[in-house]
């Protein structure tokens, strides 16, 4: 027994003094309970997303068009499948491995080397959403898709793909941000002040949840 339960009153007014005082029942820090909700909601989100998406799939009687050629890229006259695609997946694994060594460097309190793997991260964000912004261009402009329409096939085709990778990049580029101002507090010495490194590991698990979002929409949306 511990001394704190040792000392606690007895009876109703000692579980009232319990409900009402400011204790901890586990020890983890509140930033990172935030943040795990917060991802367990967006998880919520982005299944809904994408079993919306299969549900219309495999339901429309309109031909889908085929991913394979719809997002080939042309390189010395030849159009070769999913290649635009396959750098962008590369880049965001890449992203998640400079940002588990920026945790890492993060507890090791190395300010100078988690900045640089962080904004290295951020630099790889910027390059996937700038690729993910050459694809939309290409839809938009060339193959004239639209969120009403699609000259390839089913209709649904645009609306389902807007949705699941804007919503999506919209996560990658507030991760941007995100990532960006943290890197900059810990240039600047804040959290050696502060005495913890914890936002470095809170970023991290954002951060990882994008990536992780992204293997499944590579898997049903380009690779289906």
């Amino acid at each position: 027994m511990n001394t704190e339960t040792a000392g606690a009153l007895p009876g109703l007014h000692g579980v009232t003094a319990d409900m009402g005082a400011d204790k901890q029942a586990f020890s983890v820090p509140w930033g990172k309970v935030m943040m795990w909700i917060f991802l367990l909601s967006d998880t919520f989100i982005f299944t809904c997303f994408l079993t919306g998406y299969m549900n219309v799939r495999m339901s429309t009687t309109e031909k889908w068009p085929n991913p394979s050629e719809v997002f080939a890229l042309t390189v010395n006259g030849h159009d070769i499948p999913l290649l635009l695609i396959a750098i962008m997946t590369m880049v965001l694994i890449t992203s998640s491995g400079t940002m588990a060594m920026a945790v890492n460097y993060g507890y090791r309190r190395n300010r100078a080397m988690t900045t640089r793997l962080m904004l290295a991260t951020a630099a790889f964000g910027v390059m996937f959403v700038s690729m993910q912004a050459f694809e939309w261009t290409k839809l938009i402009l060339h193959e004239g898709v639209r969120p009403w329409g699609n000259p390839m096939g089913a209709e649904q085709f645009g609306a389902s793909f807007f949705m699941i990778t804007g919503f999506h990049g919209l996560h990658v580029s507030c991760g941007v941000i995100y990532l960006t101002i943290v890197a900059l507090r810990v240039r600047s010495g804040f959290y050696d002040r502060k005495g913890t490194y914890e936002t470095v590991e809170v970023a991290g698990l954002y951060w990882h949840f994008v990536d992780l979002v992204w293997v499944f929409i590579f898997a049903f949306f380009y690779l289906w």
